[in-house]
């Protein structure tokens, strides 16, 4: 059963069981409601089971037997990961074509490229983790793209029953999330007149370059990204086509932020949302936030050493979060209405990755670099917009 054929039969359910309703039959309308739990059930059982025959596909090992030649199978793997590796530094810096040694043909055609080695994969995504702050905040997945993951089952809740009770279904937030197949490109230049280079220097810069401009391009979507209808991309948290109506504050341009404003994004905030955080850019936080008092004196806002000795900033206790991609607000005009600031509890936006780049290379005819094109799949959507309060310069 695909959505459309679920989302149908649940349909023609509960118009029948509206029916029965409106002709007081409760037999009737409490079967049609058993039924249509059962159908929710089902789904979420089919969607949860796709995701995980997913994870269990891309979690294969190779069996630790030793073979006829005396070696283990895990150390024949490493042999094949190292020299899977040359030949793929060889592809990017010469343009050579990827052969292993037990494969009678060459694997790549310039069409597709080449899939980066485990190993460096693995080490983008670290470095990814360190280098996008925004990207650390958010709730991180990897199902097929084009799945429909039930919102209820991206973020399930609890209800209280009775022993034995069952939980009424109808309770939960329905609905879904689709992620589509964005593609994130990063270029990257190797000049041709680097003619020796080691692997692990290889490596290390292209793990550099790849993982910081895809962080940038991560944390930017995040936040402000347009949608995958026209412009091929995740959507962003302020972008969000079912935003919350009236949780936000106004500020007439050329104003400072007041202690009121602020208290009016708590005010905003609902009851649950206690792990919500600040994100703002840091210009807009030290010109307008940091040495802001509340009516006895006391500061608002802090800056203590974090555990890895680096400055934490909070603000009401919030933790603030500091990114480039928001405008840097200090109390000049604005061209529109824009959001220099906004509480959101960073979990509830789902980003969702392939995890598996791959590399392709082609000549710039006008500097005669190898240009190195690095593609990974991704998209991002809102699950819960709740939490999310923003703070408006409005244009005069």
């Amino acid at each position: 059963m695909n959505y459309e054929e679920y989302m149908k039969k649940r349909n023609e359910l509960l118009d029948a069981a509206e029916a029965a309703l409106e002709a007081s039959d409760n037999e009737t309308y409490t079967a049609k409601c058993e039924e249509v739990k059962a159908l929710d059930a089902n789904w979420e059982q089919m969607a949860q089971a796709k995701a995980e025959m997913n994870a269990l596909r891309g979690a294969a090992k190779a069996p630790a037997n030793v073979t006829p030649a005396g070696k283990f199978v895990s150390e024949m793997a490493e042999d094949s990961d190292l020299e899977y590796r040359k030949s793929f530094m060889n592809y990017v810096m010469k343009g050579e074509p990827i052969k292993m040694s037990n494969q009678d043909a060459t694997s790549l055609t310039t069409d597709v490229g080449a899939v980066i080695p485990r190993t460096v994969v693995n080490k983008i995504v670290e470095k990814l983790e360190k280098v996008g702050n925004i990207l650390n905040l958010v709730t991180r997945t990897y199902y097929k793209g084009g799945v429909v993951v039930p919102t209820s089952a991206a973020k399930p809740t609890a209800s209280w029953t009775a022993e034995r009770g069952d939980v009424d279904s109808q309770k939960k937030q329905l609905g879904s999330v689709t992620f589509a197949y964005n593609k994130l490109k990063v270029k990257v230049a190797v000049s041709l007149e680097v003619s020796v280079i080691t692997l692990d220097i290889f490596e290390k810069t292209l793990i550099n370059q790849v993982s910081e401009a895809m962080a940038r391009a991560l944390d930017a979507a995040i936040i402000n990204g347009r949608g995958t209808t026209t412009y091929y991309e995740p959507e962003g948290i302020l972008k969000a086509s079912n935003l919350v109506v009236g949780q936000n504050v106004d500020v007439t341009e050329g104003n400072a932020v007041t202690y009121a404003d602020l208290i009016g994004m708590e005010a905003l905030l609902p009851e649950g949302y206690d792990d919500a955080i600040y994100v703002m850019n840091k210009k807009t936080f030290v010109s307008q936030v940091l040495g802001m008092v509340d009516d006895n004196g006391q500061p608002i806002a802090r800056i203590d050493s974090g555990i890895d000795g680096k400055p934490a900033y909070s603000l009401f206790g919030r933790h603030v979060e500091f990114t480039a991609q928001m405008p840097a607000y200090v109390g000049g005009t604005v061209a529109a209405d824009t959001i220099v600031a906004f509480l959101f509890r960073m979990e509830d936006y789902m980003l969702n990755t392939n995890l598996q780049p791959t590399i392709s290379r082609y000549t710039d005819q006008d500097t005669d670099d190898e240009v190195t094109k690095c593609i990974m799949l991704a998209d991002g959507k809102v699950v819960d917009n709740s939490s999310l309060v923003t703070l408006t310069v409005k244009n005069s």
